[in-house]
């Protein structure tokens, strides 16, 4: 075949199916639990894996026992990974560039890879979030810190620890696509990192919605939190389910404000994430959420212990970012007035139930006056 892409037709269903050329070697900036998991992923799928992170102690015990003996004890790592803390070597003749750093820094470590990165590679956000002050999605983020590069997302519903273990997994890769990428999709980064990354575990399917793929993982962590939060006051399923319903609501209407399509949403990066967030205390943002139920002070919760919960930041950027543009986020919103304006968690939901009565469909336009709802004292 001498590199080039074959495409064939199926005879049954008359889809086109097209074979893309993997990128072979393969860095992931970033020694946590997913970036270890997926460095895992990308060596099961027959990779050549460059992990980076500012640890030796972690890259010495990667590197001689195949086990991040801090982040994932419990899971035996593939061959074909190299773990390092020299950068420009992690860098060296890389092909894709997986960055799976908090989002938070996102922005210190790009200025870090700018000298190092290999002309052109593409770079694929595994980190989920807005840039708080700037409202920035983290691809424009990217785009500004590092230009001529093409910039993806990599998303789903994927707890590292049963990623690393094999459990069967799926996600989202999402590259915009130029015009080129849709006369030849399969050799569009998206394609060529979804081919990179699949094995029999693993399952990646491909997205041209840049967009709707990062405002899902950006506020599912935000609706996480209100799901926890609820749990942990004692209430049950019916509450959870309205939540991870309305609150799906909420991330269409963002996305599809701000150029994604609501279909999007609905899938993988959207729903599925969603859902398993706001279904185990696996996630850092469902048992913070518990935690603060329960009646736990912020600097009580994880017994004390600083841990970074996404969805806390998350919840700032996120109802910024929607006042900005007009976009009404009520569960959003209730969330940051509990975590970062010292408003009571019982008495904000309440009024979070007993909001106007809407229509579910936008295009019925109706709101009534909840018959319970308090009275403004100002009134």
């Amino acid at each position: 075949m001498d590199g080039q892409t074959l495409t064939l037709r199926s005879d049954t269903d008359g889809r086109i199916r097209r074979s893309a050329r993997p990128y072979d070697r393969i860095t992931v900036i970033g020694m946590g639990a997913w970036g270890t998991a997926l460095a895992a992923v990308a060596a099961s799928a027959g990779r050549e894996v460059r992990l980076w992170g500012r640890r030796a102690d972690l890259a010495r015990d990667i590197n001689e026992t195949r086990v991040n003996t801090r982040h994932l004890p419990d899971a035996h790592l593939p061959e074909g990974i190299l773990a390092l803390t020299d950068l420009p070597a992690a860098l060296e003749h890389s092909e894709a560039v997986l960055l799976v750093t908090p989002s938070r820094t996102l922005r210190k470590v790009c200025a870090e890879l700018r000298p190092y990165l290999p002309q052109g590679v593409p770079l694929v956000l595994c980190c989920k979030g807005i840039e708080q002050g700037t409202g920035y999605l983290l691809s424009h983020l990217v785009e500004e810190e590092l230009p001529g590069h093409p910039v993806g997302a990599l998303s789903g519903p994927t707890f590292a620890k049963e990623t690393v273990l094999g459990h069967p997994t799926a996600a989202t890769i999402a590259f915009e696509f130029r015009y080129t990428d849709r006369l030849r999709p399969e050799d569009s980064p998206a394609a060529r990192l979804s081919v990179s990354m699949s094995s029999s575990a693993f399952r990646p399917y491909i997205s041209d919605d840049l967009v709707g793929v990062e405002i899902g993982g950006a506020v599912k962590n935000v609706i996480a939190i209100a799901c926890g939060m609820m749990t942990g006051a004692g209430f049950a399923e019916n509450t959870r389910a309205a939540l991870i319903a309305r609150g799906m609501d909420e991330m269409k209407f963002l996305a599809e404000a701000l150029g994604g399509r609501r279909e999007t949403i609905t899938g993988l990066s959207g729903a599925g994430d969603l859902t398993l967030t706001c279904s185990s205390t696996t996630s850092r943002n469902m048992s913070l959420g518990v935690q603060l139920g329960q009646g736990k002070a912020r600097s009580e919760c994880f017994d004390g212990k600083k841990v970074v919960v996404e969805g806390e930041v998350n919840a700032i950027s996120v109802v910024d970012l929607a006042r900005r543009i007009g976009v009404h986020m009520p569960i959003c919103e209730t969330v940051h007035a509990i975590l970062h304006e010292g408003a009571a968690l019982d008495e904000s939901f309440t009024d979070l139930w007993a909001r106007p009565l809407e229509s579910e469909p936008r295009a019925l336009s109706i709101e009534l006056v909840h018959p319970k709802a308090r009275r403004d004292p100002a009134q």
